[in-house]
C-alpha cells in the first residue's frame, strides 16, 4: 500500500507560470484593490466589476502552463497516494496531470448561481457549471434564474471544503507545503492536523514564521524545492 501524501498548495507553486499573487507586492491585484475583486462585500457592491476581473483572470489562464513544481507534484502520485489540497483557483494541477484535489477557494473556470448553495455542505455538481475561458457578464442567468458569480471563495464567506481537506491531512504520512506562507486561515491551521508522527516539509524561499518541531524548511522557490523534496523523499 503507498503511504499518503498531502500536498498544500498556494499562489507560489503558480508564480512561476506567471500568476501573480497580490500578497507578495503592494496588496493589489493585477492592480485591483483586493477588497473590491475578492470579497463578497465587493460583489454586492459592484458586481460588474467582480465579474470582469474575473473575466480577465480566466483569459489570462489560457495563456499560461504548469511549470516543473506543478509536474513534479504530479509524479509523486507514482510512489505515493497523493492527494493537493490547494489555496489556488487554477487548473494547473489538473493540467499537470494530478488526479485528486481539493480547491479551497474555488476554481477559476467554474461559475455558480449567486443565490447557491448551503455553503457547509458544498456544492453540487447540478449548480456549479464549467465555461472554460468564457466569460460572464450582469444579465448571465443559471437555470435556476439567478445572476451567474465565478465559483470562488472569497473573503468574508465559508470555505466549504475544509473539512474535506482537514480529513485528508489527519489521514497523512507525510505533509509537504508549497508555496503558501501560511498565513491565510483557515488553510493555514491544516498542519496542525497532522499526526505527531508526520514528517512535514516546507517549501518557501522567505522566512518561514511557523514554528513546528516536524519541519523542514526548504528555502527555495517551488520548482527548486521541489527538485530537493524529490531527493528526500526517494
Amino acid at each position: 500500500m503507498k503511504r499518503r501524501l498531502v500536498v498544500l498548495t498556494g499562489a507560489g507553486v503558480s508564480a512561476e507560470s506567471g500568476i501573480s499573487t497580490f500578497r507578495d507586492s503592494d496588496g493589489l491585484w493585477e492592480n485591483h484593490k483586493v477588497e473590491d475583486v475578492a470579497s463578497i462585500e465587493g460583489w454586492y457592491r459592484d458586481p460588474e466589476t467582480v465579474l470582469n476581473f474575473y473575466n480577465e483572470r480566466r483569459a489570462q489562464l489560457q495563456g499560461v502552463r504548469p511549470n516543473a513544481a506543478h509536474i513534479a507534484i504530479a509524479e509523486l502520485e507514482n510512489d505515493y497516494d497523493v492527494t493537493v489540497v490547494t489555496q489556488n483557483v487554477d487548473n494547473l494541477h489538473e493540467r499537470a496531470g494530478s488526479t485528486r484535489i481539493i480547491h479551497l477557494h474555488g476554481e477559476l473556470t467554474k461559475v455558480r448561481p449567486e443565490n447557491c448553495c448551503n455553503e457547509m455542505d458544498g456544492f453540487s455538481e447540478e449548480t456549479v457549471f464549467d465555461i472554460g475561458p468564457d466569460s460572464i457578464h450582469v444579465g448571465d442567468l443559471a437555470p435556476n434564474g439567478a445572476q451567474l458569480r465565478p465559483h470562488i471563495v472569497w473573503f468574508g464567506e465559508a470555505v466549504p471544503k475544509i473539512e474535506s481537506a482537514i480529513d485528508a491531512v489527519e489521514a497523512a504520512d507525510i505533509l509537504l507545503i508549497v508555496g503558501t506562507s501560511l498565513q491565510v486561515y483557515p488553510a493555514a491551521g491544516l498542519y496542525r492536523y497532522a499526526k505527531s508522527s508526520v514528517p512535514i516539509y516546507i517549501i518557501d524561499p522567505k522566512d518561514v514564521t511557523v514554528r513546528d518541531a516536524r519541519m523542514t524548511h526548504i528555502k527555495e522557490v517551488a520548482t527548486k524545492g521541489m527538485e530537493v523534496v524529490k531527493k528526500l523523499l526517494q
